[in-house]
């Protein structure tokens, strides 16, 4: 399906999955264990933000990597959804991410495949679908891990391309992807705790500690920084204002897939041009519907709109 000229959120995933997520009662380690459901994903980072910008009524276009039966399911779930999408199909198998839930001792194991090895004519491919469809003030996402045959740059190296052509880049990724795109000045970037001290290269003790730590990445020309604390909420700073929203409580079917809530909501929030409260509001609201999901199915709206009134948010000064 090929992207309209009108929708300006993109969506980039070079390593997707098929997200089989399964609950076992009461898992164990070394012994034969009995599944009580089984649901099946079109997954990747990338596309799980296209997919909760849809059930926000946003449109997006999603890009990217895909390969063999599995890549084939994940297309035909995003046509279905009236997501609009461009893959490169490439030799190999799109790799499959099994989920286990632990509803007895509350814990989510996740076990990922590594993905296809990507030639680099493929990324070419995938670079020229990119900035085809970019236009100016559009919101590029790039998010997640990249299969071998990338280099560690590359999120860096379409940053700078996209700056020089008017866009806004949200980028969500950890480790070298997250300090090599970093030095490229994104827009927004999404790390949560233990992502922002690998970082910083140092455990953070104190909310304080946090907040410099998150302040000092405006010097890479970075404007908003969202830290993700899990259950305790969030930190969104920008240069002028740092807000801290208390995590909602609610039940948890799954936490899989939170962090790309919010990056979909993060990226809603760009486009429309909200306010830095409205964006707390559905943000948080956004990351905490879909833990009440199972896999990485997007919460419905109704559901994140009656989550947004309870949302409680304070603005810290230090």
């Amino acid at each position: 399906m090929k992207p309209s000229q009108q929708t300006k959120i993109i969506t980039i995933t070079l390593n997707p999955a098929i997200d089989k997520t399964v609950e076992i009662n009461d898992f164990k380690i070394g012994s034969v264990n009995r599944v009580s459901s089984i649901r099946v994903d079109a997954g990747g980072k990338g596309i799980n933000v296209s997919k909760v910008v849809k059930s926000l009524g946003g449109e997006s276009r999603a890009l990217g990597i895909l390969a063999g039966k599995n890549g084939e399911f994940i297309k035909a779930y995003l046509d279905s959804l009236n997501i609009e999408n461009e893959f490169v199909f490439i030799q190999g198998e799109t790799r499959t991410n099994l989920k286990i839930i632990d509803n007895t001792n509350h814990s989510n194991t996740d076990i990922n495949e590594p993905g296809s090895v990507v030639a680099a004519e493929d990324l070419a491919k995938v670079e020229e679908s990119i900035f085809g469809a970019i236009k100016d003030e559009a919101i590029l996402v790039l998010s997640g891990s990249t299969p071998a045959g990338v280099p560690k740059d590359i999120y860096g190296t379409w940053i700078k391309r996209a700056r020089q052509l008017g866009a806004k880049v949200i980028l969500d990724a950890d480790g070298e992807l997250l300090k090599e795109g970093l030095k490229a000045g994104p827009y927004l970037i999404k790390p949560n705790i233990h992502e922002l001290e690998g970082l910083c290269g140092k455990k953070l003790e104190s909310l304080e500690e946090v907040v410099k730590a998150a302040q000092k990445l405006h010097e890479y020309g970075v404007e908003r920084i969202v830290v993700s604390l899990g259950g305790d909420g969030a930190l969104f700073i920008d240069k002028d204002k740092i807000v801290r929203s208390e995590g909602l409580k609610v039940p948890v079917k799954s936490t899989v897939g939170a962090g790309d809530s919010m990056v979909a909501a993060l990226a809603i929030a760009s486009e429309k041009g909200y306010s830095m409260e409205e964006t707390v509001l559905l943000a948080t609201a956004v990351s905490a519907a879909n833990v009440m999901t199972s896999g990485t199915q997007p919460a419905e709206l109704k559901d994140i709109l009656e989550l947004k009134k309870k949302v409680k948010f304070e603005y810290i000064k230090l």
